[in-house]
């Protein structure tokens, strides 16, 4: 039993063949066939954020692979009315995966502790493994090779950032980060991401906005400020006012070069209207490649019971 609470647990072969199945189940899908291949199986949702993406995306996949899937919300009580060990022996009996998204990524490792099913992460303020699998899977499609491209990651070194440099390290991408050094990795967050992924350096981190796209394949972008940030918003708006992926900055790059962001949204913050519309802009088959991917790595697991 595997459980997968960011993609330092996934090996490259696996990453790879996890977005193998997603490509075969999407492909399948436009033709409208839906192998059945979870006929059975159930998914328990646990969920402490809102959600639309990563909540729809997963009810569909399960439904679509045969399967079936329950939100479950404050009102299971999770962390509340009962311990950690108790809440998560007892739900690993009533389903067959647990995907959670949660506030704090220790609440996912110590449920995963006892859970004796598998345990998905669907975000956390560490880890966001199942976005940075359909980001790739979009890179993939639209680029044919991950191997070698050159993702730039313009945003504060956030969850998602940990996660696209987890997978671009893991698959041969080059990795770039750009923002203001106060919102930079630090040296022991670049230090466990490398040696979590067993190589030597990979990763590289400028303030340059525009030295950072000179080489782009991919130019990804986040809000500036996500949940629970709400109080710093002013700050970070004044800090990242010269971060903005605009029509200029994606001038500057290749012209094959993709806009991607992980969504929602803050048009006219970190992304122009004419970005997000743009013929360079893949964030709808980006978001719908959540599902794509989640099914994957759904089916992929349960093949590894």
């Amino acid at each position: 039993m595997k459980h997968v609470l960011s993609l330092f647990d996934l090996t490259p072969d696996e990453i790879l063949a996890v977005l193998e199945k997603s490509s075969e189940l999407k492909a399948a899908l436009e033709t409208g066939e839906r192998p059945t291949l979870l006929k059975g199986v159930n998914l328990a949702m646990l969920f402490q954020k809102q959600s639309l993406r990563t909540r729809v995306s997963f009810e569909a996949g399960m439904v679509q692979l045969g399967g079936s899937a329950m939100y479950l919300g404050a009102d299971v009580g999770w962390g509340k009315r009962e311990s950690v060990k108790d809440f998560s022996e007892v739900l690993s009996q009533y389903v067959d995966f647990i995907a959670v998204r949660a506030k704090k990524h220790q609440d996912v490792v110590d449920l995963a502790q006892f859970a004796t099913c598998p345990v998905i992460n669907a975000l956390t303020d560490y880890s966001h493994p199942c976005q940075a699998l359909a980001d790739v899977l979009t890179i993939q499609e639209v680029h044919s090779d991950v191997n070698g491209k050159h993702l730039v990651y313009v945003g504060d070194a956030n969850n998602v950032a940990r996660s696209l440099s987890i997978i671009s390290l893991k698959l041969g991408m080059k990795i770039s980060i750009v923002c203001p050094e106060t919102y930079q990795f630090t040296d022991e967050e670049i230090h466990e991401i490398q040696s979590g992924c067993e190589v030597d350096g990979g990763i590289v981190q400028t303030s340059d906005i525009s030295e950072g796209v000179a080489t782009a394949d991919a130019i990804y972008t986040d809000v500036w400020a996500s949940m629970g940030q709400e109080s710093e918003q002013a700050a970070r708006e004044k800090a990242f006012a010269e971060y903005q992926v605009n029509e200029r900055l994606m001038a500057s790059a290749p012209g094959s070069a993709i806009f991607l962001h992980c969504l929602p949204a803050r048009r006219g913050q970190e992304v122009t209207d004419g970005v997000m519309d743009g013929p360079q802009s893949y964030v709808v088959q980006q978001a719908a490649n959540r599902m794509h991917a989640q099914k994957g790595l759904l089916v992929w697991l349960h093949e590894q019971s």
